[in-house]
């Protein structure tokens, strides 16, 4: 049995078939594939660096609707920082991931041999990529399905996505309301290989060390950090005499 995955599998993951199929393998084709293969072809149809830009545009519109729908009394404030939670590159390398697209993208010798199928930053773009070559193929109407879809999990996780991305926000709302200071961050470290990387971030009152963080990307680091800072100054609170 081969479980490699196809584009045909892809589609189905999607619940989208593509009327123009050339569409969704250049979504897949990174430029370094595109300079090593491509060069007698328009720029345009090289590779996925057009694609990536509409992409993001798409995502955004439709998630801003979603979350509109999904929380209509949020601020515009919250929205936005709810948006900015689900339309990043973590967020969208792992929906990559979860659609198997490190095995289905082309890339060009030298990226391959780096682990260029892994890194985030290639996955999050192939993502964009792919959501706009939807866009081009079927229009509006075809795309947002897909997106709801691929999204719905985010948006059941404690009941909103920004519960778990805005820990500094909460953090320093209650470190300045306990402390009357501000907490700060501080990258002690980083482990793995360049596409992989694991950041270390202490998040500090002062002198003092609150909590630390791993993550991804310093940002990703500085939030569990916050995270767990909270869950020890919420945990101290309650074992505090009455």
């Amino acid at each position: 049995m081969n479980d490699t995955p196809s584009i045909q599998s892809l589609q189905e993951q999607l619940r989208y078939t593509f009327g123009d199929p050339r569409l969704l393998l250049l979504s897949l084709t990174h430029v370094s594939f595109g300079h090593e293969n491509h060069q007698d072809r328009n720029p345009a149809q090289r590779d996925n660096e057009r694609f990536e830009f509409l992409g993001d545009a798409v995502l955004s519109l439709v998630i801003s609707d979603l979350l509109l729908e999904a929380f209509p009394e949020a601020s515009e404030g919250q929205v936005s920082k709810m948006r900015a939670a689900v339309v990043n590159e973590k967020t969208l390398s792992e929906i990559s991931r979860s659609l198997q697209l490190n095995f289905l993208l082309r890339l060009g010798k030298g990226e391959t041999r780096s682990g260029g199928a892994e890194k985030p930053s290639i996955l999050s773009s192939a993502f964009e990529a792919l959501i706009a070559a939807i866009y081009i193929d079927g229009g509006f109407n075809a795309v947002y399905p897909v997106v709801r879809y691929l999204f719905a999990p985010l948006f059941r996780q404690e009941n909103a996505i920004i519960s778990f991305q805005d820990h500094k926000t909460r953090l320093q709302e209650t470190v300045q309301s306990k402390f009357k200071l501000t907490p700060t961050y501080h990258l002690v470290g980083s482990t793995g290989p360049d596409h992989a990387k694991v950041f270390s971030v202490e998040v500090r009152v002062g002198e003092k060390v609150l909590a630390v963080g791993d993550g991804s990307s310093k940002k990703d680091a500085e939030q569990r950090a916050a995270q767990v800072a909270l869950v020890e100054i919420e945990g101290s609170a309650e074992r505090e005499p009455k």
